[in-house]
């Protein structure tokens, strides 16, 4: 028997659309998300709202006043040390596990920079940059590694996001940048050790540090 594709709830329609417009910064940092405003917006009732915006509360989207008025998430300094803290703790060991299925089959990564090298806007690398490293903690084969990834996997994509509008901004080179880095990323997968590929990994993550809000030292541990 053939599955049938899920069909969308009008709280599951409504989480990704408020979703999109936040990571794509339609809707930005700080912007108030009243219930009644963004049903009216969204064309549909209240109730979805309010289910949508708990989603996203949950996902690091949304944050919530202390009088029950819902935000879109400011990402703190640091919040970003945290996340990058824990980008460090989880793909290097990711890429570890990872080395022996890509180097047998890395198809999935080789689309990926193909797709990224066609992408014709910024929005669209960006998805494509986070799909290729949630592709490589898939392929590391540990559930529990995936779901601690997965967990931040939206907050880490508003960062993206931030820093590539960031970056696009002074250097105009974040595509280009992008594949060039992940080509070097697959070479690796392709021909040199698992304990290697740990290392070039963190070293990749380390390499984005300059781009990171100052903090102080209490926070980010350095």
């Amino acid at each position: 028997m053939i599955a049938r594709p899920k069909t969308l709830t009008r709280t599951d329609a409504t989480v990704d659309r408020l979703r999109a417009d936040i990571l794509e910064a339609t809707l930005a940092p700080g912007d108030a998300l009243a219930e009644a405003a963004v049903a009216k917006r969204l064309g549909v009732s209240r109730v979805p709202v309010r289910e949508a915006l708990f989603t996203l509360e949950r996902e690091g989207l949304v944050e919530f006043s202390a009088t029950g008025r819902a935000f879109v998430k400011e990402l703190t300094a640091r919040d970003v040390h945290e996340l990058y803290a824990m980008r460090q703790t989880l793909e290097p060991l990711a890429a570890r596990l990872a080395t022996p299925t890509i180097k047998r089959d890395a198809t999935v990564l080789e689309a990926n920079v193909a797709a990224t090298a066609r992408a014709t806007s910024l929005r669209e690398v960006t998805r494509l940059d986070m799909e290729f490293h949630e592709l490589i903690l898939m392929a590391a084969g540990n559930a529990r590694l995936l779901s601690a990834w997965r967990a931040l996997r939206w907050e880490l994509g508003l960062w993206l996001g931030q820093f590539h509008r960031l970056r696009e901004s002074r250097t105009q080179d974040v595509r280009k940048e992008t594949v060039r880095s992940h080509t070097e990323l697959l070479g690796m997968f392709r021909t040199r050790t698992p304990a290697t590929c740990e290392e070039e990994i963190r070293r990749h993550v380390v390499s984005w540090k300059i781009w990171l809000p100052k903090v102080d030292d209490s926070v980010s541990g350095d």
